[in-house]
This record gives structure tokens, sequence and C-alpha cells, in this order.
């Protein structure tokens, strides 16, 4: 007989290189505020904020819940919760869910 034992953890991977984790996206207020990379933060460009990735590292963002992917260049630094692997550009969060939605779970997949 074979016993697996995992523990748990914020993310998870799966057979076809996808993790899974959460995100959000960045407020108002850092509209047009330096980036940890020295860009500028705006709305509209398909950016995000990881961790520890390479400033340009590019990641495909899927929404578990309706598959909707987006493509986001990682240009700073967050997420401050520990339970998200990223925070997204607005932009870029309206391509897979509604705003108002706040934090959803998605599945992601470093492109480079």
């Amino acid at each position: 007989m074979l016993s697996v034992v995992s523990c748990g953890s914020r993310n998870s991977s799966n057979s076809s290189g996808y993790a899974i984790t959460t995100v959000s996206y960045y407020a108002n207020k850092f509209n047009g505020k330096k980036t940890a990379s020295g860009e500028t933060y705006k709305h509209s460009k398909m950016t995000g904020a990881h961790k520890s990735l390479s400033f340009g590292t590019r990641v495909e963002i899927v929404n578990v819940d309706n598959d909707k992917s987006v493509i986001i260049v990682v240009n700073d630094r967050g997420p401050l919760r520990s339970s998200r692997e990223f925070d997204l550009s607005q932009g870029a969060f309206k391509k897979i869910a509604d705003l108002n939605d706040g934090v959803v779970k998605i599945k992601y997949k470093i492109l480079k």
C-alpha cells in the first residue's frame, strides 16, 4: 500500500506548469507613482508586482473561474500580503476579472 502525505501551501503547481495563488490590483493612489524598477506606474499598462522575479519577466496570469488570461511584465515589488504572489495593474486585472471582485484565484506560468 502506498500512502502520500502532503502539506498545503498558498501556492501549488500542477503538471501543466502552472502555480495557483490569488491576486489583487493597485489602488488608485499609485497611478503616476514610480515603481521599484523606476518606471512610472500606469493603470492601463499590463504590469504587476512580485516579491522576487526579475524586472521584465513576463508572466501569464489566468483566472481559474472564467479562464480569461493576460500576460503581464513584472516592474515592481510586492505584494505586501503574504497570501498573494502578484499585485496587478488595474488594466491587467480588468482583462481577467471585474475590479469589484477585489481578489481572485489565478493560475500563473512564468514565460520569461
